[in-house]
């Protein structure tokens, strides 16, 4: 019989498992002896501080990352086929969305292999919920280029999409490089543009606040080398 695949959610940040993942996903975890991460030695603290602590030496860790072959996956699916069951998780929130482990969802699916999704945190959701935007039509843009001209220049054709089709935008970043977008964003968008800054969600040190551009350039905000979100609305 093959195995299952298990989408494990992990913490947004260093807080207690408890607070934030369900009841099911510490008992379902405990009879999984085979794990497929973004990076192994985050992937141990969570599985220790999630109720395995005295397990951890006893089960076996592939990393799939944005190093990871076409290879690599296929070779952690043909473990599922053998029948292992396997546990998917990501750096942080939920695996497979803006994740590397999306490859090997493909791939069960392409295998007829049964894939389980457990609720977790998407700070994708969550930072999009609390911006007070349009939630019913939106669209996840990812990183954008790390060149500054040609990232105010998409930053420019989100914006008029945003406008034209009332469409929210979410945008990330790898958190050295937050303060230096969010410095063209202001000096790229119109005044009357919303945005959301959404930082260590689920984390004590939360802080979600949305502004015009107007607003956000009299604030002096220095988001730091903190997990954000941006939410972008030019429909008002």
């Amino acid at each position: 019989m093959k195995g299952k695949i298990f989408l494990i959610p992990s913490p947004l940040g260093d807080n207690d498992p408890q607070e934030v993942l369900s009841p099911l996903i510490f008992k379902a975890i405990e009879s999984i002896n085979v794990f497929v991460v973004e990076e192994v030695r985050t992937a141990r603290r969570f599985l220790s501080r999630a109720g395995l602590k005295g397990k951890i030496d006893t089960l076996s860790f592939y990393e799939l990352n944005e190093h990871s072959t076409q290879s690599d996956a296929e070779r952690y699916i043909q473990l599922v086929e053998e029948g292992n069951d396997i546990g998917l998780i990501s750096e942080a929130g939920l695996p497979a969305v803006a994740d590397p482990g999306s490859m090997l969802v493909k791939l069960a699916h392409d295998r007829d292999i049964e894939v389980v999704p457990f609720v977790g945190p998407s700070s994708l959701m969550l930072a999009l919920m609390s911006s007070g935007m349009n939630g019913q039509k939106f669209a996840f843009i990812g990183y954008l280029p790390v060149k500054g001209d040609e990232r105010r220049a998409e930053l420019k054709k989100i914006e008029k999409i945003s406008q034209q089709t009332a469409q929210t935008q979410i945008i990330i970043e790898t958190p050295y490089r937050n303060d230096s977008l969010f410095a063209d964003m202001l000096e790229t968008l119109s005044p009357a543009t919303r945005i959301c800054v959404a930082v260590d969600i689920t984390l004590p040190s939360q802080f979600i606040r949305t502004k015009t551009v107007g607003q956000w350039k009299k604030c002096g905000l220095v988001i730091g080398k903190r997990p954000c979100v941006f939410v972008l609305s030019a429909n008002n």
